[in-house]
């Protein structure tokens, strides 16, 4: 029935398992120290195998039935991942992310059935350059759009914040919300073609979430709700730029998808080491960190400039280059909703790192900061700096790549 073990290493594979690679080491170089006061650590990391595997053999996967399979390996993981610290709390959360992701991933298969039916096959080469009915996008998207917690399905993803940080880190920044960008490039822009009608629409509802997630991080007074929400507002930046479709817009999505992995991941790593050392997540309650772990205020300000898009660091020319590519392809009004997110970005970021950082320390904090968590923390903040220092080698990859899908 168009089911093979088939797998492809190219261009835009090797760049996206690169990127989540190296995301993915940094964090489990950071789980070492996290979890060693925890039990069930074999599970852990048992279970962070799998997930990371599962996201490569998607990455790699050449058949459509293959990567749905490992897009649900995933969702397994993640379910566990979530409720690793098995309150009621946590395990009602992990059901309800499961559930979502579920259910778009049920029409996903619906999607595949029709693709099937009309073409006969699932490999990608054999489908290469058809054209994807609206029926087919939308069902398809449902599943893209509950995987990388785009409105309306996108609740789960800041309750998920109840995990281990590592989970959420993992979550947000390296590979599950990432699976869904990563689905739309692969099969709308390198497979099939889909209508601009289709486009434009899914196009409006990105950027509506986009600006509703910013304010909704900009109300949180939870320090990973507020990440949580920002990286539902940060993803549909990488999906304007592949739904504009230029060659110019898909370069600035694949740079973003590298600078907001980087970034992010250092912004909730550092988020982490506040929770474990003061034991709140309250922005109210926190406060005068600078002072006893300036390492981790200095890199969360790193990556967090980055994430804003500030010259001269990496996040600066990634959403420099999709509003403009956006604009240059006559969306101007969506470029100035995109412009007008990127404020809100400065005001939620700015506020977490004052209420975090600054002022006077109203909660105490127990133990000193591990040297290999704040290490890390401090190579993604060191990261998004380079990246923006040295951005010709990236772009020049990046360019490399969209020349390939944007024929």
């Amino acid at each position: 029935m168009g089911f093979e073990f088939l797998f492809q290493a190219d261009k835009l594979a090797i760049f996206m398992a690169s990127v989540s690679g190296l995301v993915s080491i940094l964090i489990l170089i950071y789980s070492v120290s996290y979890m060693s006061g925890y039990s069930h650590k074999l599970e852990f990391f048992s279970f962070i195998s799998l997930f990371l595997a599962s996201m490569m053999g998607l990455i790699f996967s050449a058949n459509l039935l293959l990567m749905y399979i490992f897009w649900e390996i995933t969702a397994f993981c993640s379910w566990r991942l979530i409720g690793f610290y098995r309150g009621e709390k946590e395990l009602w959360r992990a059901d309800k992310a499961f559930l979502v992701t579920f259910f778009g991933a049920s029409f996903m298969l619906a999607g595949l059935a029709l693709v099937y039916i009309n073409y006969g096959t699932f490999d990608f080469n054999a489908l290469k350059g058809q054209n994807a009915s609206n029926v087919i996008f939308i069902l398809i998207m449902a599943a893209i759009f509950s995987k990388s917690a785009q409105l309306p399905l996108s609740s789960w993803l800041p309750d998920a914040g109840i995990a281990p940080t590592p989970v959420t880190a993992l979550l947000h920044a390296a590979v599950l919300v990432k699976i869904g960008v990563y689905a739309y490039v692969r099969i709308f822009t390198d497979v099939f073609s889909v209508s601009e009608e289709a486009r434009l629409w899914f196009m409006g509802i990105v950027m509506f979430s986009c600006l509703v997630a910013a304010m909704c991080a900009f109300l949180s007074n939870n320090i990973k709700r507020i990440l949580a929400y920002s990286t539902v507002s940060q993803l549909a930046y990488i999906f304007l730029g592949f739904m504009v479709n230029t060659a110019a817009a898909v370069s600035a999505a694949l740079l973003y998808i590298l600078v907001h992995s980087v970034g992010k991941a250092g912004l909730f790593l550092a988020a982490g080491i506040v929770e474990q050392k003061t034991h709140t997540k309250d922005l109210s309650r926190l406060g005068g960190l600078i002072k006893p772990m300036p390492v981790v205020a200095f890199s969360f300000l790193l990556c967090a400039f980055s994430i804003i898009g500030l010259p001269p660091f990496g996040g600066f020319f990634s959403k420099f280059y999709v509003v403009f590519a956006t604009a240059e392809a006559g969306y101007r009004f969506v470029a100035s909703l995109a412009i007008l997110t990127a404020f809100v970005t400065l005001l939620y970021l700015l506020r977490f790192f004052n209420h975090v950082f600054l002022g006077d320390i109203k909660t105490p904090v127990k133990g000193r900061v591990p040297f290999g968590m704040g290490f890390v923390v401090l190579i993604c903040g060191a990261l998004s700096l380079l990246i923006g220092v040295f951005v010709k080698y990236p772009i020049g990859v990046t360019d490399c790549i969209s020349r390939i899908l944007v024929k």
